[in-house]
């Protein structure tokens, strides 16, 4: 690393000229020499009389990556490497000894730009990707995107924080934070800001509200209200914990009808500008093989003897980096102006704009209330009643853990912690088998009549 004084040539004597033969035109030292020490000004030397001049000292620099870097200062002597280019010097060089060197330049792009920049290089599926464009271009980018990156303070996020907290619940908003808090680690990571803005900033608090769960005259009153076509659908839900989109993903050859099971690898996938396609299930451990109960069977069998699954061409992503189209016969569809395969519509995978219409009148008439903010509750409350029926008839956390696909066993027991009802009991019990009765500490008597007087 090197100080430069940009108000003077390093080498003058390579100025054209220095010795030009008319000595009125020779390079002449300026003012700023002292004694012996003759200094000639450079083309950025303040001219005379002039009120704005450029700051004179320079720090020039190579990262690891072999880029120039370098940084203007109008004082050479100090501690301050915010001011001082010696102090700035010192530190830089450090930095790129320990490896910790921060790109200035990098620290100058703004938020917005920085974000968009950065969920390119993220591996999200396509609607986790649409999500979040969506979650900057509605919540970061109208109130930090002009802000550079570099220059964005703890102070800018918890402003951000109340800002949203007016518009988002709390839950959307411990969502949308998380974002924008792991573009800011990302950046620490690349080295283009020291660090993250997002470190001790406090979140509103979420209340846990209790799952809404079904009753069972409900999930029959679903499969009622229902068009014929879909009847089999909640108990598919209900009766094998499948999420909305399994259950459309849900191929003939997944039902092993001997066995009893169904095996679990695809669901259908809805990306905004896209036709409907196959993709992986959630998780890994989504991928599974769940048990076929008599009751779903029988809905099942019915609904394919009714409603014989035909092929529909569909793109197939299960295998991201070999996508391919091909033929699947899913167990439902959207089919026909009157909903039967053959009445003369086309039969299609169903998309979730066109399944709402569907739903909502049958979710009203088997009674099922919408959230309390208003919203109404979809597919997934099906699986919540699966899980809460295999609780309350005894199952352990890891068989709902696998039957419901959750990644770990502390998922399952977050989500549903509640519906365990011996764990109070068993709590009690635990205690009073370690401590026994309650020793007699003072005299029975004298304890009586200490009530309130």
């Amino acid at each position: 690393m090197s100080i430069y004084d940009r108000w003077h040539l390093t080498y003058p004597e390579n100025h054209p000229a220095w010795d030009h033969e008319d000595p009125e035109k020779r390079l002449q030292p300026c003012k700023c020499s002292r004694g012996r020490n003759k200094l000639y000004p450079s083309a950025d030397h303040p001219k005379a009389g002039s009120k704005r001049k450029k700051s004179r000292w320079q720090v020039r620099y190579r990262d690891e990556a072999g880029d120039q870097q370098k940084k203007d200062f109008d004082e050479l002597e100090g501690d301050n490497p915010d001011q001082h280019a010696k102090a700035y010097d010192a530190k830089m060089n450090a930095d790129v000894d320990a490896g910790k060197h921060v790109n200035p330049r990098k620290g100058k792009t703004k938020v917005a730009e920085y974000g968009k920049k950065w969920r390119e290089t993220q591996l999200h599926v396509d609607s986790t990707a649409e999500r979040m464009e969506r979650v900057f271009r509605l919540h970061v980018d109208p109130i930090l995107g002009e802000v550079p990156v570099g220059q964005v303070r703890a102070s800018h996020i918890r402003n951000w924080v109340k800002n949203r907290a007016d518009e988002l619940a709390p839950s959307t908003l411990a969502v949308v934070y998380a974002n924008l808090a792991s573009m800011f680690a990302a950046a620490v990571v690349d080295r283009d800001i020291p660090i993250s803005p997002c470190q001790g900033i406090r979140l509103p608090g979420i209340d846990k509200h209790p799952h809404y769960i079904p009753k069972e005259e409900q999930v029959h009153g679903l499969a009622e209200a229902l068009p014929a076509r879909y009847a089999a659908i909640p108990y598919v839900g209900a009766g094998c914990g499948l999420r909305g989109g399994e259950i459309f993903g849900l191929e003939l050859d997944a039902v092993d009808w001997l066995r009893r099971e169904i095996d679990v690898s695809q669901q259908l996938k809805v990306v905004s500008g896209r036709k409907p396609y196959l993709a992986k299930p959630k998780t890994t451990t989504s991928m599974r093989t769940v048990e076929l109960p008599k009751v779903t069977a029988a809905a099942l069998t019915e609904h394919v003897a009714r409603f014989e699954p035909v092929e529909v061409e569909i793109v197939d992503e299960t295998i991201p980096r070999k996508p391919r189209t091909r033929k699947a016969k899913l167990l439902f569809t959207w089919a026909g102006v009157d909903g039967r395969a053959g009445s003369g519509g086309d039969v299609s995978p169903i998309h979730r704009a066109s399944w709402s219409h569907t739903w909502a009148p049958a979710r009203e008439r088997a009674g099922i209330p919408a959230r309390s903010n208003g919203t109404p509750l979809g597919l997934h409350i099906l699986r919540h009643y699966f899980a809460t029926l295999l609780i309350h008839k005894g199952a352990n956390v890891k068989t709902v853990q696998l039957a419901l696909g959750h990644s770990t066993p502390m998922i399952t027991l977050n989500e549903y912690v509640g519906e365990w009802p011996e764990l109070e009991e068993k709590t009690r019990t635990l205690v009073d088998a370690a401590l026994g009765d309650v020793p007699r500490l003072c005299p029975l008597e004298a304890v009586a009549g200490r009530g309130r007087r």
